[in-house]
């Protein structure tokens, strides 16, 4: 396993990135540059993440390609295809992307996401982002959400199947996928059935907490690693049967103190269970 996270500087040289990265412990991180970047720096980001044994976890992608305006939805793809374009250049394991909604918000909940129509278009839109790229280092993945497909473990390996390539892959966030009072109290072997399904495709991971309010019907809320209610021991020690590089990535947090705390509530449950960081 490897841990990362965001950094909150502009970063003019590898040098400069990677000494961030060591001052905060991360040996996985987010990608520094964007699909503009020339191709001389492209490859001495690359160049220089591989000699200091820094994994890039994932380029985001985040757009809407099942937007139902054709102008917006054929962008998402372009841009899609780009950072695509970029995750394999420089080098990263993962381009990640939702699989997008059929909603007014681009990543938001609609009756429209659970159709069989849904499911083919979301098919094509990865076969269109792949085919064009020709990617042969990194990988398109969509990450799990919970109210969109892909949902459950289930769903994801449905998709594999029927996008049929070999360069897509699977982005985990277990926490987005519990959307229910029984997964959320069953975390612990929800997180097994889903390694135990997906673990061989999944190339990185988003790491959060969670917890469950009082007020009815449901509430179920995220949160920093540390303050919600998931046995991050148990979580930590399913992660850890993945690939050894597997980015663990921290998210979604306000500022750079909370990741910090985050990050050392991370290795603090790591190393109660006993296990090592790369």
């Amino acid at each position: 396993m490897r841990l990362g996270g965001p950094l909150f500087g502009k970063y003019d040289s590898p040098e400069a990135w990677l000494a961030e990265l060591a001052q905060l412990g991360y040996r996985a991180a987010y990608c520094p540059i964007d699909e503009k970047a020339s191709a001389a720096t492209v490859t001495r980001f690359r160049q220089a993440a591989a000699a200091a044994d820094v994994v890039i976890a994932e380029v985001g992608a985040w757009s809407n390609p099942l937007a139902t305006d054709d102008v917006t939805r054929r962008a998402a793809i372009t841009f899609c295809q780009e950072r695509l374009a970029l995750a394999d250049a420089i080098g990263a394991r993962c381009c990640v992307n939702i699989a997008g909604s059929r909603g007014s918000e681009w990543d938001g909940p609609d009756a429209a996401n659970y159709t069989a129509d849904t499911f083919a278009l979301i098919v094509d839109s990865v076969r269109t982002i792949i085919d064009a790229v020709k990617p042969t280092q990194s990988f398109y993945t969509l990450e799990t959400m919970p109210w969109m497909y892909p949902d459950s473990p289930e769903v994801y390996v449905e998709l594999i199947k029927a996008i049929d390539r070999p360069q897509f892959a699977v982005h985990f966030d277990p926490i987005n996928m519990m959307n229910s009072v029984p997964r959320f109290y069953q975390h612990r072997e929800f997180v097994q059935q889903c390694v135990d399904l997906l673990g061989p495709m999944i190339k990185s991971c988003h790491i959060k907490d969670m917890r469950i309010d009082r007020p009815f019907v449901v509430a179920l809320r995220e949160t920093a690693p540390g303050l919600g209610m998931l046995d991050y021991v148990a979580i930590l020690r399913i992660l850890a049967t993945l690939d050894v590089d597997t980015p663990l990535m921290l998210e979604h947090l306000a500022e750079a103190h909370e990741y910090t705390a985050a990050a050392q509530y991370v290795r603090d449950a790591a190393a109660t269970a006993r296990l090592v960081w790369r």
